[in-house]
C-alpha cells in the first residue's frame, strides 16, 4: 500500500463490519415489521415468538461479527466508553436494552413487544449514523447515506418477512403495500445519495457502487415490484407464496450486497490534500 495524495482503500473494516450492518439492519427491520403485523397471542403466538427470536438472532449475529473483528476481544468493552460522541457506543447501549426487552417479550410480558420494536428502530438509527460519522471516506460521509441505510434495513426486514410468509401467514395487502412503498423510497434515496457523492469518489469506489446500484435497481426494486404485481393476478396460494418469497429475497439480498460493497469495496479515502508535491532535483520555492 502506498500512502500519498491518491485515495487508497481502508482496511480497518472488512466483511465482519459489513456483517454487523447486514445482520443488524435485517434483524431490526424484521422485528419492527413483525411487531406491527404479527399478533403475539392466540394461534399466532408461536409465529410471533419465532419471528422475534429470529430478529434477535440476526442482530446478535451482526454484533458477533464486530466482536470477531477485534484482535483482542476483551477490548470490546471499550465500546461503552464514549456514548457522548460515538454512534457505535450508542448502538451498544441500545443493544443492552434491546435484548433483555426482547427476551421478556418472548415471555409474553405485556406491552414489551412495542418497547422492543421502538428500541429496534433506535438501534437501526444508530447504525445508520455510524458510517456518515467517518469523515475521511467520501462514500461514507454523506448525510444522504443516513436515510438510505435506515430504509435499507427496513426493506431487508420486510423482505425477510415476506420470505417467511408461508410460515407465519401474516402477509396482508397492507404489508405488501408497505413493502412496495419501502422499495420505491429506498430507490429514491439511493439516487439522491449517488448524486451527492458522485464528484468526490475515487474511480474504483464509483465502479463498485455502480455495480451495487444496478443490483439494487434490478434485483432489489424492479423485480420485486413485478413479482408483487404478478402475485396480485395469480390466485393460487402456493404460487402467490413463491412469488412473494422471491420478491422478499431479492429485496433483502440487494440491500445486503449494497452494504457489503459500501463497507468493503467502495471505502476509499480521499488521500492526502497536498498543495505542492516535492520533486527530486528541483529546488522548492519559498
Amino acid at each position: 500500500m502506498s500512502f500519498g495524495p491518491n485515495p487508497w482503500q481502508q482496511t480497518s473494516w472488512d466483511w465482519r463490519a459489513a456483517g454487523n450492518f447486514i445482520g443488524g439492519g435485517a434483524g431490526t427491520g424484521l422485528l419492527v415489521i413483525s411487531a406491527l403485523f404479527v399478533a403475539p397471542n392466540g394461534s399466532a403466538a408461536s409465529a410471533a415468538n419465532g419471528m422475534l427470536l429470529l430478529s434477535l438472532a440476526l442482530i446478535g449475529l451482526g454484533l458477533l461479527c464486530v466482536w470477531l473483528e477485534i484482535g483482542r476481544p476483551l477490548r470490546a468493552l471499550n465500546v461503552f466508553i464514549n456514548p457522548r460522541t460515538s454512534w457505535m457506543s450508542r448502538e451498544a447501549f441500545v443493544a443492552l436494552l434491546l435484548f433483555p426487552s426482547g427476551l421478556l417479550a418472548l415471555l409474553n410480558v405485556g406491552g414489551l413487544i412495542w418497547v422492543t420494536g421502538a428500541l429496534a428502530l433506535l438501534f437501526l438509527y444508530c447504525q445508520s449514523r455510524m458510517l456518515p460519522a467517518t469523515k475521511g471516506i467520501p462514500a461514507w460521509r454523506s448525510r444522504q447515506l443516513i436515510p438510505l441505510m435506515f430504509s435499507t434495513g427496513l426493506c431487508e426486514g420486510c423482505g425477510v418477512f415476506l420470505l417467511l410468509g408461508q410460515w407465519h401467514g401474516a402477509v396482508t395487502s397492507v404489508v405488501l403495500g408497505l413493502f412496495a412503498l419501502l422499495l420505491v423510497a429506498r430507490l429514491v434515496l439511493w439516487l439522491n445519495y449517488r448524486r451527492a457523492v458522485e464528484s468526490s469518489m475515487a474511480p474504483r469506489a464509483r465502479a463498485a457502487l455502480n455495480q451495487a446500484g444496478r443490483m439494487l435497481l434490478i434485483s432489489g426494486t424492479i423485480a420485486p415490484l413485478l413479482l408483487l404485481a404478478a402475485s396480485a393476478v395469480l390466485t393460487h396460494g402456493t404460487v402467490q407464496a413463491l412469488l412473494l418469497a422471491l420478491a422478499g429475497a431479492g429485496a433483502a439480498f440487494a440491500g445486503a450486497n449494497f452494504k457489503y460493497t459500501l463497507v468493503t469495496r467502495a471505502s476509499f479515502n480521499q488521500g492526502f490534500s497536498l498543495v505542492k508535491l516535492p520533486v527530486r532535483g528541483v529546488r522548492s520555492s519559498q
